[in-house]
């Protein structure tokens, strides 16, 4: 049977069951999950793919989304279709390797086996909380080398035919401060695969795997169609635009340079223009480089567009080997979801032409993150504290930038101020919009937020933070978002700025302050509508113009 006889009727059943499934997958695993990154953040995806590789649907972290494609497909050269078992399962973190976005992001996949028939995977990827590396945390934004970011694991099998190979685990926990957390959520990640396996077995048994197998066809080949019918409305040309990543401590400043094409429904992003890779771990490799392509192609398109795999075939990118969207080992790429903003920001900006109307203003980048590594003190702390912030979108025609949000691919969910006060020796100070923090403009940018912490024994804080050096840029006339900052001591004598990656030594009593990038404003400010500024003022967005 071909994926052309599948009835219609089975193949949307189908896929409304894999997308309820993948949603299962993804609750197990939250509700299972031993550290905040888990729980709190939601910083994981969980997938159905077939047999190539390719998404069935698309994970809300997107940033994932393009990497399973190259994971299944290096198994199977690894291992052949024919080598794989029932009860298989492989584990991989390597940003080379595997294709996962950096190091902490730990991959595992289960082949879906039925009466011999390889239907899919089951498949999760989810941020470890340290696998080793120079620093707490493992994602220090000074490394100058992969070998710095931590623990590196091509794929291997985790499990061979449903049994575990305890030695992984050994090698795994031993290069970890964490062990405990981090085999915790390992095991409660492979328990969401495993479910996912089961319930597609069951699917399998019920349709028949072939049936299943053609079925999956079906739903890919039609996302496919929906995609090349919107790109066939695309108008014939050529656009280009360029950005800068924030660079520090001599590294060279990174351009960022996407020349766009489009001819006949077809779309080519060539990044010849973009820097060689850099010493700084903001490289890129070609799976987060596609997610954004295809990110801000559907969301500029059609944001109610499905993607799918198929659309690869519609889309040429053109990332030379050595420059910072196709970095070569060992160029370390720990801090890759500030250069997958700044890169959106150049993308939108690039597509603009094609898309009239839809483009917005920049936004304010990944928020940045914190990882506070405990000292001695009253309370025991049994792991690290691990946040990661949002900051705020960028206006557009017609509407406001949204403040204090994760953008773009992210997704991600702030920790809530009482886990952080229950779990950790902190008090949260503030947590607030900045005002004026947004780009004025006819439609104003989103206000970035600020987060102030007192800690209450010895702390070491490692931040990694974004747009702190070039903020959002406003667009048609609109004002640039305000910029990040992270302070110390703030507002007493001895405030400190501190760099946007950092490492900084606290005592009992000291404080910290997080301040996210705002959003760039759209449109001249003089043409805001006066009720909306007015409610601006009402509201403390921003102050009012002094006479």
């Amino acid at each position: 049977m071909s994926a052309r006889q599948v009835d219609p009727v089975t193949v949307q059943i189908l896929r409304n069951r894999i997308a309820g499934l993948m949603e299962e997958m993804a609750h197990q695993f939250f509700r299972s999950g031993y550290s905040t990154i888990v729980r709190e953040s939601r910083d994981f995806s969980c997938v159905i793919i077939d047999a190539q590789g390719r998404l069935i649907a698309s994970p809300p972290m997107f940033y994932h989304a393009t990497a399973y494609y190259y994971l299944a497909q290096k198994i199977i050269s690894l291992y052949g279709a024919e080598g794989l078992r029932d009860g298989d399962m492989f584990v991989a973190n390597h940003p080379y390797e595997a294709s996962t976005p950096h190091a902490p992001d730990m991959a595992l996949m289960a082949p879906i086996i039925v009466d011999g028939v390889l239907v899919g995977f089951s498949a999760a990827i989810a941020h470890k909380a340290d696998i080793g590396g120079t620093v707490p945390g493992s994602s220090w934004g000074q490394a100058v080398e992969l070998y710095q970011e931590g623990l590196h694991i091509p794929p291997m099998r985790l499990y061979d035919g449903g049994v575990l190979n305890a030695d992984i685990e050994r090698i795994i926990a031993a290069n970890s401060r964490q062990p405990r957390l981090v085999l915790g959520d390992l095991r409660s990640q492979a328990g969401a695969v495993r479910a996912g396996r089961e319930r597609m077995q069951a699917l399998a048994r019920e349709h028949g795997a072939r049936t299943l197998a053609d079925a999956l066809d079906a739903m890919i080949e039609a996302a496919g169609r929906e995609i090349a019918a919107a790109f066939a409305k695309l108008p014939d040309g050529e656009s280009e635009a360029e950005g800068w990543l924030d660079t520090e401590g001599g590294i060279a400043p990174v351009r960022l340079h996407v020349r766009a094409r489009v001819k006949q429904g077809r779309v080519s992003f060539d990044f010849s223009g973009t820097s060689p890779q850099t010493r700084a771990p903001i490289n890129l490799r070609p799976a987060l480089v596609e997610a954004c392509c295809f990110h801000a192609l559907i969301g500029l398109i059609d944001p109610a567009l499905r993607y799918s795999d198929s659309a690869r075939a519609l889309v040429e990118i053109i990332a030379p080997a050595g420059s910072a969207v196709n970095a070569q080992p060992p160029a370390p790429c720990s801090s890759y979801m500030k250069s997958c903003q700044r890169l959106i920001d150049v993308l939108i900006d690039a597509l603009n032409p094609f898309c009239p109307g839809r483009a917005a203003a920049h936004a304010g980048g990944s928020g940045g993150s914190i990882v506070v590594a405990w000292g001695p003190g009253p309370r025991a702390v049994h792991h690290n504290q691990h946040e990661i912030f949002g900051s705020a979108y960028g206006g557009g025609q017609g509407g406001d930038g949204a403040s204090g949000t994760t953008v773009h691919l992210s997704n991600i969910y702030v920790t809530p101020i009482e886990i952080v006060e229950t779990e950790f020796p902190t008090r949260v100070l503030r947590f607030e919009l900045i005002p004026d923090s947004g780009g004025d403009g006819r439609w104003r940018g989103g206000l970035s937020f600020r987060r102030e912490y007192v800690v209450e024994q010895p702390a070491t804080v490692l931040y990694r933070g974004d747009k702190a050096l070039n903020p959002a840029r406003g667009y048609a006339g609109g004002q640039d978002g305000r910029h990040s900052r992270f302070l110390v001591d703030p507002d007493g004598p001895g405030e400190t700025s501190m760099p946007p990656n950092c490492r900084v030594e606290l005592k009992p009593g000291q404080r910290f302050r997080i301040e996210a990038a705002g959003g760039g404003g759209f449109g001249d400010p003089a043409l805001r509508d006066p009720a909306a500024r007015a409610q601006d003022e009402a509201d403390g967005y921003v102050t009012p113009a002094q006479d």
